[in-house]
């Protein structure tokens, strides 16, 4: 992984997902999924998010059945999965959870469903931030898993994930891992670790394909670092549609200055008081933007920066946060979506990126 001047916080309260041993899931009304599904036969993985579906069918290449809950645009804040998707779990070999608590319907659908095989948290290891939990006090650098021992945190190793299907809920904390592209470096290490304990699956090509990726990553990472240091930290305020770019901030020296919905749940709705109050921090900052989000409805962040004086970035411009796009869309990948975020990120402060590292470029 790149160097990273990120501190690391301590971790939250990190309980056990305990999967199984909640009721089972009520059937009635399940939304219809976005399930999608490819490779060949034999082994057979199910995918929850966008994000995470998109970094298995990375590291499997062709070599297993991959199948996605969720589909482009859709969050995973309140998904409800179909009884043909908990029959998808039921015969899987392994289930591939984002974690951090995002997918709250998991232990559920788990339970209803007898799901029995490999289950793979790429969060592990992550430790999550609160809520609005963006100041820049970098002075003590990266900590070490030692260190947090030595604080009273508790360490990666003692909540690894096992066949006995324990992981980490990390109740309370933000769980948008992803926004950070080194975080979802070690997202996809945690998948390609658990994938290669499947059997059916070749370990060697799991492997090759995780160095492959993961190289892309890394220069995504140095590509963005690069275009933010050509703005003053001062300069670099965001407002977004609802609170999913905590880990992006924090990896960038950004200033979250607020956003549309304040929660980590995108079904939340704001308060006039919260839209006043909002509006006011924009004027107050100097904000020149407000961003949608393809998940989510724009009509309240477009009022917002109406009634603010300032852009507003929506539609095919709104940013990718709790979703991948669909299939020719800037989004339709994680790497794509990245791109796509930072792009009209600088242009909103008024800056050409450079070009992309050729490892990017299609």
């Amino acid at each position: 992984m790149t160097a990273r001047r990120r501190i690391r916080r301590p971790a939250l309260a990190i309980a056990s997902l305990a999967i199984g041993t909640t009721g089972a899931l009520v059937l009635a009304g399940c939304a219809g999924g976005g399930a999608a599904a490819d490779g060949g036969d034999g082994v057979s993985i199910v995918a929850t998010t966008t994000q995470v579906g998109d970094f298995t069918r990375e590291l499997v290449g062709g070599e297993a059945k991959v199948t996605q809950l969720l589909g482009p645009g859709q969050s995973a804040h309140g998904f409800d999965p179909s009884a043909a998707q908990l029959a998808a779990i039921a015969s899987a070999d392994a289930l591939v959870v984002n974690g951090a608590g995002l997918e709250g319907w998991v232990d559920g659908a788990v339970a209803a469903s007898g799901f029995d095989g490999k289950l793979i948290d790429a969060s592990t290891g992550i430790e999550l931030f609160g809520t609005h939990d963006h100041d820049h006090d970098h002075d003590h650098g990266d900590e070490t898993a030692d260190e947090h021992a030595e604080h009273g945190d508790e360490t990666a190793d003692e909540h690894g994930a096992d066949d006995s299907h324990d992981g980490h809920d990390h109740s309370g904390g933000n769980p948008h891992i992803w926004t950070d592209p080194e975080l979802a470096e070690q997202m996809v290490e945690n998948i390609a670790d658990g994938l290669a304990e499947v059997s059916g699956l070749d370990a060697a090509t799991i492997d090759a394909n995780e160095s492959a990726y993961t190289a892309k990553l890394a220069a995504l990472d140095e590509w963005i670092e690069q275009n933010v240091s050509q703005v003053p930290v001062a300069q670099r305020l965001l407002v977004t549609n609802h609170d999913a770019f905590t880990y992006f901030v924090e990896a960038y020296d950004l200033t979250f200055v607020g956003s549309v919905i304040p929660s980590f749940d995108d079904n939340a709705e704001p308060s006039a008081a919260e839209i006043d109050e909002l509006v006011k921090k924009i004027r107050e900052t100097g904000v020149k933007a407000v961003f949608s989000e393809g998940s989510i409805s724009p009509k309240a962040a477009e009022t917002i920066a109406t009634e603010a004086g300032v852009a507003v970035y929506s539609g095919e411009d709104a940013l990718y946060g709790d979703a991948l796009g669909a299939e020719g869309t800037d989004g339709a990948t994680y790497l794509g979506s990245q791109e796509h975020n930072v792009r009209l990120i600088l242009e909103s402060w008024g800056v050409v990126p450079t070009e992309l590292p050729a490892v990017l470029q299609k």
